[in-house]
């Protein structure tokens, strides 16, 4: 399509606002699979973070329907890209793995070796799992635990990377819950209707999908965030810009779904929602440039001693104004860091409702 924003001086504030639309953060979608397969992969390392993220965009706002979405098999967590973890719709898993699994385990080729990883030893850890996993699964706690009494120390790290070289392997995945936590299955019976998507039509829908469901974005914030190269991106240009739209940032394009833009266009009131996100939000983290929502300064506060560790933000105008922190009293509303002195009064008053809206 054309840059349908052509003849406009576009601004980081407007790339905030319309990312919360793309995002459906004030659009909620009927159900968690909904929203998992909106987004494409939402990310996964923090399991009770991710289930809030993925409740805040559906009109339950349940965690206990993301718990069921889990169980019924239609989302499920692994590492499909980035060495991450996220959570993405079962049927999707497969092809993701095709196009980011082989480069991801070459260079993690160190990391198993300084493991004490030997072929023979992925070899056993990959036989057990596969007997031991067999049927309802078993919990990770249960799997190293196996992996223990068959002599493979799964302590300091080994554990973890065995969990993660079988999960890139296409051979396990995290699917159905068990209390607070999920049961490791068997990918093959797991998930019973897989996508075949492969090469550029795989790096296509990708695109696409990751356009519409987190833009406005540059081409480079999708290389980062699946870390696919310029290579495998170019030949698909051409016909993404049949469906999606291309504005100038700062002198530099960015991808928008023309249904988000058209809706920005139209009111920006919408996407002036005041929202309480947990940490590891995709509002967030979803981009390699996260400048529409922190600065340098406010991402420090946000990831203090860049720790790797998130803490939730409050949120307006797709803008993060400071953290929060659950309330120790009952009824009370939110605990909020500013980045500032104090927040903007309508975003203050807001905290009592956004407290008790929260998913539950």
């Amino acid at each position: 399509m054309s840059a349908g924003g052509a003849g406009r001086g576009w601004t980081l504030a407007d790339v905030a606002r319309m990312r919360v639309l793309s995002q459906r953060l004030v659009d909620p979608m009927p159900d968690p699979a909904a929203v998992v397969r909106h987004l494409t992969c939402t990310q996964g390392q923090d399991y009770p973070g991710s289930t809030t993220s993925i409740a805040l965009r559906t009109t339950s706002r349940r965690l206990a329907d993301v718990r069921a979405a889990y169980d019924d098999g239609e989302i499920v967590r692994s590492w499909p890209m980035r060495g991450t973890l996220f959570v993405v719709a079962a049927e999707d898993l497969g092809w993701m793995l095709g196009l980011t699994s082989t480069k991801i385990l070459r260079e993690t080729t160190r990391r198993r070796e300084a493991l004490g990883l030997d072929t023979a030893t992925l070899t056993t850890a990959e036989t057990i799992a596969l007997e031991a996993l067999a049927g309802e699964g078993l919990t990770r706690g249960e799997l190293l635990a196996a992996w223990e009494d068959a002599g493979l120390a799964p302590s300091a790290g080994r554990g973890y990377h065995l969990l993660f070289h079988l999960s890139l392997h296409g051979l396990i995945c995290q699917g159905p819950t068990s209390g607070k936590e999920q049961r490791l299955v068997l990918m093959e019976e797991w998930i019973t209707s897989p996508r075949s998507l492969a090469g550029e039509e795989a790096v296509a829908e990708w695109f696409t999908r990751y356009v519409r469901s987190h833009g406005p974005v540059p081409a480079a914030d999708f290389l980062w965030w699946t870390k696919l190269l310029k290579r495998d991106l170019a030949p698909v240009l051409p016909a993404a810009r049949e469906e999606l739209e291309v504005i100038e940032v700062d002198g530099v394009e960015h991808w928008v779904d023309p249904q988000v833009l058209a809706r920005h266009a139209e009111s920006s009131r919408p996407s002036a929602a005041p929202l309480l996100l947990p940490g590891f939000d995709e509002l967030v983290l979803g981009y390699g440039d996260r400048r529409a929502v922190l600065d340098r300064a406010e991402e420090e506060l946000v990831v203090p001693g860049r720790n790797g560790v998130f803490r939730p933000t409050v949120v307006s105008a797709g803008k993060a104004f400071g953290t929060w922190k659950r309330p120790t009293r009952r009824g009370a509303p939110v605990t909020v860091d500013p980045f500032g002195a104090t927040l903007p009064g309508p975003l203050e008053r807001a905290l009592p409702r956004l407290t008790a809206d929260l998913p539950a």
